[in-house]
């Protein structure tokens, strides 16, 4: 039984759950402006189910095969160390940064719309920290200045 296949095909799910996320951040808009203006706390709570959908999404993104690159655009960032460092640096200030304000919405806050917005973050956070772990691998697996002392040694 080949579990890298198992997980890369349970991987999938990303995109209904990312499907999902779409339909919730364009479903407040779809009774009209009308409803929203005499509704406006239904944009936080839609928001909120963005949040948390899009980081199960991206949580079941991280169940791919590393060893492998999803696109050419993707594999010149990953080969290039410089390139590559430099996106790592970005995935943890963007995932820290995304869970600093969802912790601190969560317990500072009084307000039930930023406290709703401020889960789901902690939520999206956490499906980041897996996507972070995953782009480290992946630049493991791929970078060029790597490969060549591996081959040589």
């Amino acid at each position: 039984m080949n579990y890298r296949k198992i997980f890369q095909i349970i991987s999938y799910l990303q995109y209904p759950f990312i499907l999902l996320a779409l339909y919730f951040s364009v479903k407040p808009y779809l009774n009209g402006f009308n409803y929203l203006i005499k509704n406006p706390d239904i944009i936080f709570e839609q928001y909120n189910f963005v949040l948390i959908f899009m980081g199960l999404g991206i949580s079941f993104s991280t169940l791919q095969d590393t060893t492998k690159t999803q696109s050419n655009f993707s594999k010149k960032i990953w080969e290039n160390p410089k390139k590559g460092k430099l996106f790592i640096g970005i995935l943890t200030i963007l995932t820290f940064s995304i869970l600093t304000f969802g912790i601190f919405g969560y317990f500072i806050t009084n307000n039930e719309n930023i406290e709703q917005l401020s889960f789901g973050t902690i939520v999206l956070g956490i499906g980041f920290i897996g996507f972070l772990k995953t782009g480290l691998d992946v630049f493991e697996n791929h970078r060029l200045d790597k490969k060549t002392i591996d081959n040589v040694l």
